[in-house]
């Protein structure tokens, strides 16, 4: 039987259509949930933000072990380097070259004729193919395009080097009998494997799809969510069942697969509530008197997984806070948790910070810190002190966490008051908190900032 390769488009599928943007924790779980599922490939969206995206993206790219990793190259070839830089760390990386191949969207949309997207086909292609051995061609719109047009175009991108060619409905109203016709047609132009996407608009999705595969397409995107995308789920039913009839099957894992993805879903359904409910963290109220038990029961309400010995630090902090206070809220218990628990050797020491802000533009920072023998050093702008000292400790340990919950609050009174910052970040979906206390803010929050890293490191190693 024919294999066939499966691309997972969740992640560009979700960026395009949520109101919230994906938080990077979130981001992670379906890259990693894809890998695992037996996915061929995972698909990132298209950059928006390079310094954000590109400390994002390698780190995904480092995760995936299995998959390959492809990337959209974008519409100018000086794009090109930066797409290439967010995968060139993955096993196995890809680059896309996805431009529109239908009149309307070529003219009224990018305002080039078919002549001159024919040329861009090429630079792009042949760009892409100079950084990495691995270029697919996609023809976006292909289902309204003109089919001697998407030969040529086809035809171009397999010359300059691309190694698939992709054909997508992205008005999502061919018929199954109309797909298998245009990958026919594709099949018979080039000599490398052609992919189909197809849309579940009018809820055939999977039926075009084993259309394709019957016209003897090679691979086929889906999405385990995400708007009028052919289901994962749904793909790997229909293969499973009449697989052995078309001649097809995939490395999907289809026996897990629906509950692989309700836990994946699950993990991404932060608009409703990212953390505890808060009814449930004003249930919180703790004395020198609570249990391990009670006490281990609260960290967990706000998110935390405290071992034993967590949380028996935790236990006598409270006790000593109490001598002077009858009870301790969750706000509290917070703060008492980046202080006492989960306490890690300091693998990253702050040497230095420079920070310049004003009312007037982006605020800008330098950070320096040590890590061992080495010195480190990253710049980065932001919005306002705190942002641009949090972005430059990213830039300078090259990685990306999720900043989960972020506080601060005077400690003393007065113009000289102590000021303490709590840091929570979340990585591989555990929370890690930090702690900083000094009588300058930013310090505070970047000692903060990593004291909570250097519990992760600790944790990794």
């Amino acid at each position: 039987m024919k294999k066939i390769s499966i691309t997972d488009i969740t992640l560009k599928k979700l960026a395009g259509e949520r109101g919230v943007s994906l938080l990077f924790r979130e981001k992670t779980a379906i890259a990693e949930a894809a890998d695992s599922l037996g996915a061929n490939a995972v698909e990132l969206a298209p950059i928006k933000n390079v310094r954000e995206d590109t400390i994002i993206y390698k780190t995904i790219a480092q995760n995936i072990k299995k998959s390959i990793v492809a990337i959209p190259v974008g519409f100018v070839a000086e794009d090109v380097a930066a797409a290439w830089e967010c995968v060139k760390d993955a096993a196995s990386p890809r680059l896309q070259v996805e431009v529109p191949t239908s009149t309307v969207q070529m003219e009224y949309i990018y305002h080039i004729k078919a002549e001159k997207m024919l040329g861009k086909i090429e630079e792009l292609v042949k760009a892409s193919k100079a950084l990495c051995n691995d270029v697919e061609f996609a023809a976006s719109d292909a289902t309204r395009a003109d089919v001697d047009f998407i030969i040529s175009a086809a035809k171009a991108a397999e010359k300059c080097g691309a190694n698939i060619i992709t054909i997508c409905d992205d008005a999502g109203v061919s018929l199954p009998e109309e797909i298998a016709e245009l990958v026919k047609k594709i099949k018979a132009s080039v000599s490398v494997p052609v992919y189909v996407q197809v849309s579940d608009k009018i809820s055939m999705a999977v039926a075009s799809a084993i259309a394709a595969i019957k016209a003897d397409a090679d691979g086929i995107k889906c999405a385990m969510a995400g708007g009028d995308a052919l289901s994962m789920g749904a793909l790997s039913d229909a293969i499973s069942a009449r697989g052995d009839v078309i001649g097809a099957e995939t490395d999907l894992a289809n026996t897990k697969i629906h509950a692989s993805i309700d836990d994946m879903l699950s993990k991404i359904s932060h608009e409703s509530s990212d953390f505890a409910d808060v009814s449930e963290k004003k249930k919180i109220v703790l004395d020198a008197d609570s249990t391990i038990s009670e006490i281990a029961q609260a960290a967990k309400i706000l998110g935390y997984d405290l071992s034993d010995e967590d949380n028996g630090n935790v236990k006598k902090a409270i006790a000593s806070v109490c001598e002077t206070k009858s009870s301790i809220s969750a706000k509290e218990l917070e703060a008492i948790i980046a202080g006492s628990a989960m306490q890690a050797p300091s693998t990253y020491h702050l040497e230095s910070y420079t920070t310049n802000c004003t009312n007037l533009g982006a605020s800008m920072s330098q950070v320096t810190l040590k890590c061992g023998d080495e010195i480190i050093c990253g710049v980065s702008t932001g919005d306002g002190p705190i942002d641009s000292v949090f972005r430059a400790i990213e830039q300078s340990i090259g990685y990306h966490y999720e900043l989960d919950d972020f506080q601060i609050q005077a400690v003393t009174e007065g113009k000289e008051a102590l000021g303490s910052a709590i840091v929570k970040l979340r990585n591989r979906g555990k929370l890690y908190s930090g702690n900083g206390i000094s009588t300058d803010i930013v310090a505070a929050s970047v000692r903060a900032y990593i004291n909570a890293l250097n519990k992760i490191v600790a944790e990794e190693n």
